[in-house]
């Protein structure tokens, strides 16, 4: 068949081509070669809006990528790494060292393109914050709420607008009128990136406190409020004087009371039979995503910004949290990843450092920096203090509300846009909003620090400390911890930490994960009788996160789960490679395993790295498809193994359980067996089996085998990799050293 109509195409060809228009065809030909031909064709490729549209792309996301990547990694939120990189991509960097570069890869009649693509990534993004806003949360403190979240707006207001009087003639009057111009300064003051600050409290594990909480619901409601004032100073803006822009603002009101009064009721509906449905059709997104846009549309067409209509089009949503958690899974990834870093590359492209280059705009930029810290700051610390928090809860809310980032580009690129902000001032807000937010971790930290001793109190209990990923492993290291400890974890302070990687995560699904992650531990804690103190954590060091809890809390013991081959991981030597290639080798092998490194699965450098820095008792759990300790073994080699049975005597007083003690080679030192059987075997042989020499067939493959022993131990008979890899559920303990370093 293909050679049929492939001589039938030919024929077709051949007899048309006497219609060819030959002048054409020979002009071409003569004037330049194929191959010159070719490179004219590449060169055109290389230049329409799409190829460069598309390396803009490129080049941008690789950029916010490495730079999230960087701030991720010296504890600040990736989202100010990605402002960053749109900076670095701007006139303020590569454009000042690479000017030809720059000028080819963002020529200025591209921008635009660029610019409509970031706009309708903002449109989604606005939608996600609307998303994620629970206003429960608001309600459950609305009085705290509402003090907090309007000091924090009505005090940097009144500080702005009183900055901006000192700077209008000299910074603002060839842009606009002073009313827009002071407006537009106090809303830039006022704001609080809701987004990062979510991403902070994750990050710290604040998520279910009462100042994480506190610091949530303030933002929250900060933000619907400035948004509201942003959309009045638009309209204000835009109008030109208040008495035509109270045309625009009575429109608005109309808008957002029919949004509230009639969509939210009637989208709720719609959210109550969805909410049952296992998917989500494709009708019902696109319906979704339609009353997204009408809604962005009318505030436009009203005369506030369409970013404004995509915030409240996300407010109205149906609360239900399954609802908002597959609508969110839609749009916040391609909102984020792609559409985000479009508008951060955008945002730098007009931003350009070298403008503040006299000491009068550098003081003007420091002005703006205390004025910008002393309101916001100031003014909710002070407002959290007064309705009753102590001080370190009102200085973390302060801190925290002190966060702009994100958002504050939002708004002063709609303030550029509109040509209220010079390019100088444009840059001088910036810098600030850029270093509140970065200061935000650190004084967050010392904040913490300062309260550390104040808070330390002589603990009369013991601390136990069970760090799982897994939900099911957090049921099994309560039941080791109580083999363990037995009757003293009724007196013991019971913290157990879930840890989920990856800080990208929204709060929508950080909450389900969490719920969900400690079902199994509840359970098993309401057998036992215990309480326990759950502790949810997102975060990109698990290491680090798991050590600093550790310290943190001064725990006296710690169990976490551990690889089934966690002792056979860094035990091949260097071969015929070399080290060099040996470390790449490696280096490859942890990248491919990386998603598997939780906490219930922590191979032996996490476990040691962990052993290193924690002045406590250890406890490492191996499952081995563990049913019951039915069958306690207790593995000796040497005197310093002696420390298990002060837990075997602990334990054997609350219930009939014979555990059988074993060496694990056949040379036992005499002195150490007779100080066995005087000690312990004799005083209670009800209790205590001597078995000589070791026999380990008999529990091998036994699924109600507990072995307990060392890690030194533990680290001997891994040596024997044979049979070391047939034994049973392991519980391998290192004891808390004497002298602790670092």
């Amino acid at each position: 068949m293909m050679t049929v109509f492939c001589a039938l195409i030919y024929f077709a060809l051949c007899t048309g081509q006497h219609i060819d228009h030959s002048e054409v065809s020979s002009t071409v030909s003569t004037e330049m070669s194929s191959f010159e031909l070719f490179k004219r064709i590449i060169s055109d490729n290389l230049t329409n809006s799409l190829t460069i549209l598309l390396l803009q792309i490129i080049v941008i996301l690789i950029t916010v990528r490495i730079f999230s990547f960087l701030f991720k990694y010296i504890g600040q939120p990736g989202v100010m790494g990605e402002i960053v990189a749109g900076i670095v991509l701007g006139p303020s960097l590569l454009g000042y060292f690479f000017p030809e570069f720059s000028a080819a890869l963002f020529p200025p009649e591209s921008l635009m393109n660029l610019n409509l693509l970031s706009q309708i990534g903002l449109v989604l993004f606005m939608f996600v914050i609307g998303l994620e806003l629970d206003f429960s949360v608001i309600k459950d403190k609305l009085n705290e709420t509402l003090v907090i979240s309007h000091a924090g707006i009505v005090v940097p207001f009144f500080l702005g607008v009183v900055a901006a009087i000192w700077v209008y003639a000299d910074y603002g009057a060839q842009q606009a009128e002073f009313l827009p111009f002071a407006m537009f300064i106090g809303i830039s003051m006022s704001i609080t990136a809701f987004p990062v600050l979510a991403r902070i409290v994750q990050e710290r594990n604040m998520t279910k406190s009462p100042v994480g909480m506190l610091s949530i619901a303030s933002a929250a409601n900060d933000d619907v409020t400035a948004w509201c004032l942003l959309a009045i100073v638009i309209a204000l803006a835009k109008a030109g004087s208040f008495v035509s822009a109270l045309y625009t603002i009575a429109l608005t009101l109309v808008y957002i009371a029919f949004m509230f009064m009639v969509m939210r009721p009637f989208l709720r509906k719609i959210g109550d039979i969805y909410a049952n449905s296992e998917v989500i059709n494709k009708t019902f997104v696109g319906f979704i995503f339609l009353f997204l846009v009408l809604s962005s549309v009318a505030t436009e067409i009203i005369g506030i910004h369409a970013l404004f209509g995509a915030f409240i089009a996300g407010v109205v949503m149906p609360t239900n949290i399954g609802f908002r958690k597959v609508m969110m899974e839609k749009v916040e990834d391609i909102s984020l990843v792609f559409f985000l870093p479009l508008f951060f590359a955008f945002s730098g492209l007009h931003t350009e450092i070298g403008l503040i280059n006299t000491p009068e705009l550098w003081g003007v930029c420091l002005l703006f920096i205390v004025v910008a810290i002393a309101g916001k700051f100031g003014g909710c610390t002070l407002a959290a203090r007064a309705v009753g928090e102590n001080w370190k809860d009102s200085l973390i809310v302060g801190t925290l509300m002190n966060t702009r980032g994100l958002m504050q580009l939002v708004a002063l690129n709609i303030g550029f846009e509109m040509g209220i902000l010079s390019a100088q001032m444009f840059v001088v807000l910036l810098i600030m909003s850029l270093l509140t937010t970065f200061m935000a971790t650190p004084m967050l930290s010392l904040v913490e620090k300062i309260f550390a001793k104040q808070e330390e109190k002589a603990h009369h209990h013991e601390k136990v400390l069970l760090s799982f990923g897994r939900p099911e492993t957090g049921r099994t290291l309560l039941g080791m911890a109580d083999l363990l400890l037995g009757h003293r974890l009724q007196n013991s302070q019971l913290i157990a930490t879930h840890f989920t990687l990856g800080t990208d995560l929204n709060p929508a699904k950080a909450e389900e994960f969490a719920e969900e992650s400690f079902i199994p531990l509840r359970e098993e804690a309401r057998h036992l009788n215990l309480q326990v103190d759950e502790r949810y954590q997102v975060t990109d060091k698990l290491i680090q996160e798991m050590i600093h809890v550790a310290k943190k809390e001064h725990v006296d013991y710690l169990f976490v789960g551990a690889g089934q081959q966690f002792m056979q991981d860094n035990s091949t030597a260097p071969g015929k490679l070399g080290k060099r290639f040996t470390t790449i080798a490696r280096w490859l092998k942890q990248l491919k395993d990386r998603p598997l490194h939780l906490p219930g699965t922590l191979l032996r450098q996490k476990l040691e790295s962990i052993m290193d820095h924690v002045d406590c008792s250890v406890g490492i759990f191996v499952n081995r498809g563990f049913t019951q300790a039915s069958n306690i073994l207790l593995l000796v080699d040497s005197e310093d193994d002696l420390f298990l049975f002060n837990y075997a005597r602990t334990r054997l007083g609350e219930q009939s359980m014979t555990i059988r003690i074993c060496f694990i080679n056949g040379q036992v030192d005499k002195q150490l067996e007779s100080r066995i059987m005087n000690d312990f075997v004799q005083i209670d042989p009800h209790k205590f089996v001597l078995d000589k020499p070791l026999t380990m067939n008999t529990f091998i493959e036994n699924k109600e085998t507990l072995l307990v022993m060392s890690y030194t131990t533990c680290e001997k008979l891994s040596k024997d990799q044979e049979l070391f890899a047939k034994l049973p559920s392991l519980l391998i303990i290192r004891p808390k050293q004497i002298e602790f370093k670092v």
